[in-house]
């Protein structure tokens, strides 16, 4: 059985990447895919793939070929969710079929693989790791840490969590995250990070709070030093927590381009390298070049229609989508030396921010009624 330790295990950073978004991917775009997260720092994509993807095998063609020609590392994350379970002889072929891949993440000698749900058939991978060395982290975030300690832990590797965002009108704490890191013990805990979440399809019309999301995720991963952080997400357009490129409109859900076509989120991974260059050597970053991340809604809260959007997920108590999102202009800054930020909002007096030291320094203005061109 499993029985990897945590601290032999060394830190990485994965993006979530959907491969069910690629459709119209040429090997070009992988290309720039990868590298994209390698400027950012990220090791590797965690390849999602649901079970009835058509395109699923030339797509991971593909990427894997790319990853190769580029040393970056890829490993499958089964989607169980999406168009179904997996079967067991369908996940060992492809395991098998790229296990041998210089691209291929691996621990220990064996293949990271991991899910999106999928613990209805949890039974599988004693079928499946008796077949192929893996190294098996699954999100089976709905079982819990108590169930997962005492019922699925002994056939995994560890586990990847994807409880990366606040529910209603309050920040994300650490809370669920160290319950899984004690829940597992000795074995990994891949720890997840997302900038933002909104997605109005049909069957889900809801958000969770983004504001300091990014900034206050990375904060907490550097106190909770997990083995692994997986980003959520790289492309998932419709739930706009992408950090990648829009490639096309073909991997925009139908029905998300009106919330995503415009809006880039490229800037997210400005200050990466900070974040994973302190996570993985305790160390600031050395600043060469100064840069300011900013973000915020184009409008008050209050203005217009709320198009039916609610505050927490179906599942959660309700909550007002006004309670949950905030009429601020937040920003980080990445400075070589003490130094001052000035926000102004239209023709309102800036306001000033003062950093006493060289690194990073995160806050926020209220809009307070301001409105026009932000300048920072």
């Amino acid at each position: 059985m499993p029985n990897h330790k945590r601290d032999a295990i060394p830190k990485s950073v994965f993006a979530h990447h959907i491969v069910g978004n690629t459709a119209a991917y040429g090997p070009s775009d992988w290309e720039k895919d990868i590298k994209l997260a390698k400027v950012a720092g990220i090791d590797a994509f965690a390849l999602n793939i649901a079970a009835q993807t058509t395109y699923n095998s030339v797509q991971i063609k593909n990427a894997y070929q790319a990853a190769e020609s580029l040393n970056f590392k890829l490993f499958f994350s089964f989607d169980y969710a999406a168009q179904g379970p997996w079967s067991s002889s369908a996940v060992v072929t492809l395991l098998k079929s790229y296990a041998d891949s210089p691209a291929q993440f691996k621990v220990n000698g064996a293949s990271f693989v991991s899910t999106f749900g999928g613990a209805d058939s949890s039974d599988d991978w004693r079928t499946i790791r008796a077949a192929v060395p893996i190294f098996f982290l699954p999100e089976w975030t709905d079982v819990g840490p108590d169930a997962f300690k005492s019922s699925k832990l002994a056939i995994t590797d560890g586990f990847f969590s994807w409880d990366a965002w606040p529910e209603g009108a309050s920040n994300k704490t650490d809370n669920s995250d160290m319950a899984w890191k004690a829940a597992v013990g000795s074995k990994a805990y891949m720890m997840p990070v997302s900038p933002s979440f909104y997605t109005n399809l049909p069957g889900k019309n809801y958000v969770w709070r983004g504001d300091d999301l990014w900034h206050q995720r990375w904060e907490q991963v550097l106190q909770i030093q997990p083995n692994f952080v997986e980003i959520l997400t790289w492309n998932d357009f419709g739930e706009s927590h992408y950090i990648g490129p829009i490639m096309n409109a073909s991997g925009i859900p139908e029905g998300a381009h009106r919330y995503v076509n415009n809006m880039p989120h490229d800037h997210w991974r400005d200050v990466l390298p900070y974040y994973i260059n302190a996570f993985k050597t305790g160390q600031a970053l050395n600043v060469t070049k100064e840069k300011v991340q900013v973000w915020y809604r184009l409008s008050p809260k209050a203005a217009g229609s709320d198009g039916g959007t609610v505050g927490n997920a179906p599942w959660q108590p309700p909550a007002a989508a006004t309670a949950v999102v905030q009429d601020k202009v937040f920003f980080t800054a990445l400075v070589k030396e003490p130094s001052t930020v000035s926000v102004q909002i239209g023709s309102s007096q800036a306001e000033t921010f003062h950093v006493s030291e060289a690194g990073m320094f995160h806050a926020s203005t209220p809009f307070k009624g301001r409105t026009g061109e932000v300048q920072v």
